[in-house]
């Protein structure tokens, strides 16, 4: 029996953008349950919920303060039970981002630890004395810019924070920490989500010699401060908890762009799936590169080990305008949605992408909402930067770019909510917002609910293994069988008309009916493919 995962097709709510149901500004869990209906008429069946939970909000929810309670901006507990409730009986499965490596500083196990050397919960956290000149215990940057840890007046230590100095790191080498840690995941099991996102996982444990991270090109290598020995273990411990609950799906946060660190994790850690960056965060749209990763992924996944498929988050810019070409932007999208709903993985698609929205980049410093961008304006300006080149750094670093409200209607805010929003009231709206786009059968929209349908309903496409993927003169090709019926994608990476001679060597089609085109009705395909154009064929045998 196929895991329900792996016939699921997941949406990223980033619950701040996505709607205002109170209009207060800011999107909300009431604001999610208006729109499941919405959801269920796309097609999609799993939905993935950022960080809901009592946040200061340093980095938009992901520093808890309180690891129990829905965040009054959000909501409260009964609305997010009503929402599990809800989405279940419309069959969509809910999975829920989990921080582990990291509270807020306002949490009160770290008022707690603070207080004093000998206080009880102190080695709930990682703290260090001074080195010989009083300063940082070692050379340790946070991966947001800056020296990874930050001095305590009261103690006279140092603590460590991979991330934002609010977001202080637990100590997972004790075993308190642990059993805390683990109620807390019953708790929210017992409500009956369905799984868990696990934040920068491969963080949770550190060198405990906390010698210097190398140097290297002027550039620190990350190498005691991730993936270190013991990590395997405590995850491992986290998968037995859960899968105790029945067949709940785990997906892994794995900060690294290495598929060979990605995929220790589900075949050495007994995580389900991870976030295949090694494919979903490239920066420039290039066949080879696609070609690559894909042949990467199937030569060393075993067969009931999946990737995922992905080139958007709340967390890098959106795919319409990184890979997107003068022209073709939306060719370009039908092409990458093409691919993510027929490739063999488990697709996530982020809100917006299916109507096309575009990156929000800042115009003023006041604008930036992100911690990563504000420090490294920060940073930039310390340097001698002016305020321009200080906000070009923002905007390059920045995460604000795939977090602007939701394009509904075209109305104020893009239907997003009657107040001020919270990020992005100058953001560029789409002219085709969902409710324009829901009517009309030809838009990116329609598209994506063609594919998505597709995705969950055909067999080859949720349980098919590869017979061949090839790349010839820019053309992807793929072909995927179950039992006697297979399915082949042809994937025109480029931006030129190519012709039959080219498309014969890229795959053979024996009695093959084209199901969907990205750019034309079936009726119209013929032995060549159009700029960017995404066609997909089965047979029957």
């Amino acid at each position: 029996m196929v895991a329900w995962w792996k016939e699921t097709v997941f949406y990223e709510i980033y619950i701040p953008s996505f709607y205002d149901a109170n209009n207060d500004g800011i999107g909300d869990l009431q604001g999610v349950i208006q729109k499941l209906t919405y959801l269920k008429a796309l097609g999609v069946n799993g939905i993935w919920l950022t960080p809901f939970y009592e946040s200061p909000k340093v980095d938009n929810g992901y520093d808890i303060s309180d690891y129990y309670q829905v965040d009054a901006i959000y909501g409260n507990n009964e609305d997010l039970d009503l929402l599990i409730k809800k989405a279940h009986a419309l069959g969509m499965k809910i999975i829920i981002d989990m921080v582990l490596n990291h509270t807020s500083d306002q949490h009160e196990w770290f008022k707690a630890s603070k207080l004093s050397k000998d206080n009880p919960q102190r080695d709930w956290y990682l703290w260090r004395p001074p080195n010989e000149d009083g300063g940082p215990p070692n050379n340790w940057e946070s991966f947001f810019g800056g020296s990874a840890w930050t001095f305590d007046e009261g103690t006279g230590e140092y603590y460590y924070h991979a991330f934002a100095k609010e977001q202080v790191d637990l100590n997972w080498a004790n075993s308190a920490v642990k059993d805390v840690i683990y109620d807390m995941l019953r708790f929210w099991l017992n409500k009956g989500i369905d799984g868990f996102r696990l934040d920068v996982i491969n963080f949770l444990t550190v060198n405990h010699d906390f010698k210097d991270n190398p140097i290297n090109k002027d550039e620190q290598e990350h190498l005691y401060d991730k993936d270190q020995p013991g990590v395997f273990a405590v995850i491992e411990e986290i998968v037995n908890l859960t899968k105790g609950y029945g067949d709940k799906f785990l997906l892994g946060e794995v900060g690294s762009e290495k598929f060979e660190v990605l995929i220790d994790y589900v075949q050495k850690a007994g995580l389900d799936a991870v976030f295949n960056f090694n494919l979903g965060s490239i920066h420039t749209l290039k066949a080879e590169k696609l070609y690559e990763e894909l042949l990467k992924m199937d030569s060393n996944y075993a067969p009931q080990e999946w990737p995922t498929l992905f080139f958007g988050s709340h967390d890098m810019a959106r795919h319409y305008s990184r890979f997107g070409q003068e022209g073709y932007h939306e060719a370009i999208a039908r092409l990458m949605a093409t691919f993510m709903l027929t490739a063999k993985g488990i697709p996530f698609l982020y809100f917006g992408e299916e109507i096309g929205m575009e990156d929000y980049l800042a115009q003023t410093q006041g604008e930036i909402r992100d911690i990563q961008a504000l420090t490294a304006y920060e940073l930039a300006k310390k340097k001698g930067a002016t305020d321009a080149q200080a906000l070009v750094s923002a905007n390059e670093k920045s995460r604000d770019k795939s977090r602007s409200t939701m394009d509904w209607a075209n109305e104020k805010n893009g239907g997003f909510t009657a107040s001020s929003p919270w990020i992005g009231a100058n953001a560029h709206r789409t002219n085709h917002p969902a409710s324009v786009q829901m009517s009309d059968a030809k838009s990116l929209w329609s598209y994506y609910q063609k594919l998505i349908k597709l995705r969950i309903n055909e067999p080859i496409l949720v349980a098919g293994n590869y017979d061949q993927i090839k790349l010839d003169d820019g053309v992807i090709s793929y072909s995927r069988s179950l039992e006697n019926r297979s399915l082949t994608v042809m994937l025109n990476v480029t931006d030129q008309l190519i012709t039959a001679s080219t498309i014969s060597r890229a795959a053979k089609r024996v009695n093959q009916r084209c199901l969907l085109s990205s750019l034309r009705p079936v009726e119209e395909v013929d032995d060549r493919l159009l700029p960017y154009e995404a066609c997909i064929y089965i047979s029957e045998q």
